[in-house]
């Protein structure tokens, strides 16, 4: 089992920036993928970003691209999503999760945590 646990999540004004955090514990935080998704009220999950055990591979939703860094600290057991130029579309409850492989499908992590919210005012 891993437990994951996300923090960071507020207010801000659009334009402005947050920096979320998902902190894991339980087994072996490298072995494993991580990956951000979103879900707005309504509406389905969706893939944010993801990135590989080592760090060395990366992927963000088209949405989220050149605004977005996911990062990880292996030594802190630790995942962020530093977001910057935050938009009206991007307010949602944000969700860390980890997989055992890279990748952009909700269906496809084995755990996941129970999310922050992010609001943006415009």
């Amino acid at each position: 089992q891993v437990q994951l646990v996300e923090s960071g999540g507020g207010l801000v004004q659009a334009g402005g920036s947050l920096r979320l955090s998902c902190a894991a514990s339980g087994r072996t935080f490298s072995n494993y993928a991580m990956g951000w998704f979103r879900q707005a009220p309504g509406k389905e999950r969706d893939f944010v970003a993801t990135i590989s055990w080592s760090g060395g591979i990366t992927y963000y939703a088209d949405s989220v691209k050149g605004r977005f860094t996911i990062s990880r600290d292996n030594a802190k057991n630790t995942v962020y999503l530093q977001m910057n130029s935050l938009k009206p579309e991007d307010p949602a409850v944000y969700y860390c999760a980890a997989s055992q492989f890279v990748s952009s499908i909700p269906g496809a992590m084995n755990y996941w945590g129970k999310g922050t919210l992010v609001t943006v005012s415009s």
